[in-house]
């Protein structure tokens, strides 16, 4: 869990939770999801709805637990992030109010996402694709899977949900 940050989540590498071959043997829904998103029908589908190339990238995921204090300055993905999924898993008071924040070319505040439960906001690594979490009270524990699939050039493969296994889509 992560609570009071400098807005970054590089900082706290140590301290993430990525849904590694280890973690997929422990949370066999985990391991499920995995395999659906690795699989050839929905990685060329969700290529397909979002014009990347995702053949020979790989899967990776992230289980985030943010509770009060935490935030994340606007940014953009790096381009190696080839699509960005984050899956709102939390409820409670002013849960709604928990949604990704979204920034113009400026890097002024435009709007902010539904923090529903069960409902999730994707981006595309480019240029105007300004994202972040504004700081604002947490009263709980907002809950977060973030769903990427990353290119071949990934450098940190520790974080990969099959390191040795990139899509297909043939």
């Amino acid at each position: 869990m992560l609570g009071k940050t400098d807005g970054t989540r590089d900082s706290y590498n140590a301290s993430r939770c990525f849904i590694t071959p280890d973690l997929r043997k422990k949370f066999p829904t985990c391991q499920v999801l995995a395999e659906a998103l690795q699989r050839p029908a929905i990685a060329r589908l969700m290529a397909e709805v979002c014009g990347i190339a995702v053949d020979g990238g790989y899967l990776r995921m992230e289980y985030i637990q943010d509770t009060d204090g935490a935030w994340l300055e606007p940014h953009r993905d790096v381009r190696e992030k080839l699509f960005s999924m984050v899956v709102y898993l939390f409820t409670g008071p002013d849960s709604a109010e928990w949604g990704t924040d979204v920034y113009d070319a400026e890097r002024r505040w435009v709007g902010r996402s539904a923090g529903e439960f069960d409902s999730a906001v994707i981006f595309i690594s480019g240029p105007d694709t300004w994202h972040g979490f504004e700081p604002r009270k947490i009263i709980g524990v907002r809950r977060l899977m973030e769903i990427n699939y990353v290119s071949s050039t990934w450098r940190d493969r520790e974080q990969l949900a099959f390191p040795d296994r990139p899509i297909v889509l043939a």
